[in-house]
């Protein structure tokens, strides 16, 4: 399924050239960390007990499943999980699932808070600015692709390999790091749009979970990754 491309300057190719920027950044181990807040925190848009369900059970089984693949395949555990994404090809789907789902859910909870702030602000505002036109026009372009993720998947912000911001979706649980994605970049902020993730409140209405879910990003850990990158 190829992924869903929304971006400045009206591309609809695949991600730009070059290397994709930062991936030495930010490192994921295979373990489950602990989750940065209680499950009721981020109540404003997702309750506690769909964050207790996605953490201890869907996120769980991401990770168990991951070494399972990991041991069995010979990858050593020891290196950052980005090392093993970059070349997912040569692995099985087993570790391509699992090594999506665990990656991108270790990313996801960092990207949420209850108590951040309401925008980006210095470098990173600008650079959404320049490259979206404005924030509201940033938010737009983005829970768009969220929303026009056929079946599961994720919405994502990065910066690609030619240094420019770009929005864009990928299926199920891959990716921009992955060499197999045909969106690619370095994932600076990224949303989960599995029914798991919103449907106990939510129902069939996704549109509802996204434009509550900016009331909880994490901009202080989005101009962080940006500023490793930019």
């Amino acid at each position: 399924m190829g992924s869903t491309l929304l971006q400045a300057c009206g591309s609809t190719a695949k991600a730009g050239g070059g290397s994709v920027a930062g991936t030495g950044a930010f490192p994921t181990p295979y373990t489950q960390q602990p989750l940065p807040y209680a499950f009721n925190a981020l109540n404003e848009a997702i309750d506690a007990q769909t964050m207790e369900l996605h953490f201890t059970k869907h996120a769980a089984g991401y990770a168990t499943n991951l070494n399972d693949a990991a041991k069995a395949e010979g990858v050593d555990t020891t290196k950052p999980l980005e090392d093993a994404l970059r070349n997912v090809s040569r692995l099985s789907a087993k570790f391509r699932n699992n090594g999506g789902g665990h990656y991108n859910h270790e990313l996801f909870w960092k990207l949420m808070t209850p108590s951040g702030p309401e925008g980006p602000s210095g470098a990173l505002a600008a650079a959404i600015n320049s490259s979206f036109g404005s924030l509201d026009a940033f938010k737009t372009q983005f829970s768009d692709a969220g929303k026009a993720r056929f079946g599961s998947g994720w919405a994502w912000l990065v910066m690609d390999g030619d240094k420019r911001l770009r929005i864009g979706s990928t299926p199920n649980q891959d990716n921009p790091l992955m060499d197999v994605a045909e969106f690619k970049g370095f994932p600076l902020l990224g949303l989960d749009v599995w029914e798991h993730a919103y449907y106990l409140r939510y129902q069939n209405r996704r549109p509802d979970y996204i434009a509550n879910w900016w009331k909880v990003v994490n901009w202080k850990t989005v101009a962080e990754r940006f500023a490793a990158v930019a």
